[in-house]
């Protein structure tokens, strides 16, 4: 378990989240299994290293928000416990307490200074794109022209140029080109055969229902840590306001840390908790499992239209249910897209 994990589970402890139920796993059509088979070993590479590289960045900045609190406790504490105090017993060892915290700020330090200069944010966002295109390659394949000449570089770019404005993927468009031949080769006339069309569009069903699944949990997860953490908040505030008030009365250096340490650790959570864009992403993913449900009626729709068609009108059978498929695909990369904007502004190291 990552600190990033271990973090999000100790601060929704007890916490009761409803979540959906997953869907069924998706059953791909026979025609796409040899691509499938071709493109999974590099997706889960490049799946592996994007889990890597956000687990990284996120532990990375959770570490420095919270050691951040932990520096200003570890300077309190010598005062809180009487340490300072030339008469106390343990007087000689409250060096210890400024070595802590001396310490403590410079592991801060390293971990800023190696995520900026290694850029762990910039990686992350890098490998989780490649991750994400790379997944989708066999969804995508179905909707390239392979009837001309071979084509070079991405099919993404092949299929929605100059549309989507992806970001320039060298590792996606290699994999397209190995496996050109392969694709050309297994979606010859696929078009013109109606139980491919039909098992394609359901397919596509069913891998945008586990999107959605997959959005419905991160605005539900996201929507509980706000709140967890605002009321965390609100009670350290509460706490410190009356900290503060009982000085007035009570002269104890334990009312100082609490009105030290406590302030402290509610800024750290908000800035960690902005840093992440909780927020937003539990909206933009509410949105998206929305818009994603759009998606699967109109597809769905468009399937039960073509159905009544006459199979020897196999063009009109398809079409609407292939213009149907890419307009799902447009939206997710759009939505990856925007997903790339919000998180980009917090390339400021990791702080």
């Amino acid at each position: 378990m990552t600190l990033d994990q271990a973090v999000l589970r100790l601060l929704l402890l007890g916490k009761q989240l409803e979540l959906p139920p997953p869907p069924p796993k998706p059953r791909p059509p026979q025609r796409l299994l040899p691509l499938i088979d071709a493109v999974a070993p590099a997706h889960k590479a490049f799946d592996e290293r994007a889990v890597f590289a956000a687990h990284r960045y996120r532990s990375g900045f959770w570490s420095i928000y919270l050691m951040s609190a932990i520096a200003v406790l570890c300077a309190v504490m010598p005062l809180a416990l009487g340490w300072d105090s030339r008469g106390h017993a343990l007087h000689p060892f409250a060096g210890l307490w400024a070595i802590a915290e001396v310490g403590t700020i410079a592991v801060v330090s390293v971990i800023y200074w190696r995520g900026h200069r290694r850029d762990w944010q910039g990686e992350w966002l890098r490998t989780r794109t490649t991750a994400e295109l790379s997944w989708y390659l066999p969804l995508v394949a179905p909707l390239v022209d392979f009837n001309g000449a071979p084509g070079k570089g991405s099919w993404y770019q092949r299929v929605f140029d100059p549309g989507q404005h992806l970001p320039a993927t060298d590792e996606v468009a290699l994999l397209c080109d190995r496996n050109d031949a392969l694709a050309r080769r297994i979606l010859e006339s696929a078009w013109s055969d109606p139980e491919f069309v039909s098992s394609y569009a359901n397919w596509s069903i069913d891998i945008l229902r586990g999107q959605r699944h997959y959005h419905q949990r991160i605005a539900i997860i996201q929507h509980a840590l706000l709140h967890r953490v605002h009321r965390i908040n609100g009670a350290l505030f509460g706490l410190t306001a009356l900290g503060a008030m009982l000085h007035l009365w009570l002269h104890t250096l334990w009312l100082s840390l609490v009105t030290t340490f406590f302030p402290a650790l509610g800024a750290s959570l908000h800035g960690a908790l902005a840093q992440s864009e909780s927020y937003r992403l539990a909206a933009t993913s509410g949105r998206l499992a929305e818009d994603l449900q759009g998606a699967i009626e109109r597809i769905r729709s468009t399937l039960d239209e073509a159905a009544t068609v006459s199979e020897s009108d196999a063009r009109t059978y398809a079409e609407p249910v292939k213009d149907s498929i890419e307009e799902a695909i447009a939206l997710i990369l759009e939505e990856h897209q925007d997903w790339q904007m919000l998180v980009r502004p917090h390339h400021l190291p990791l702080g």
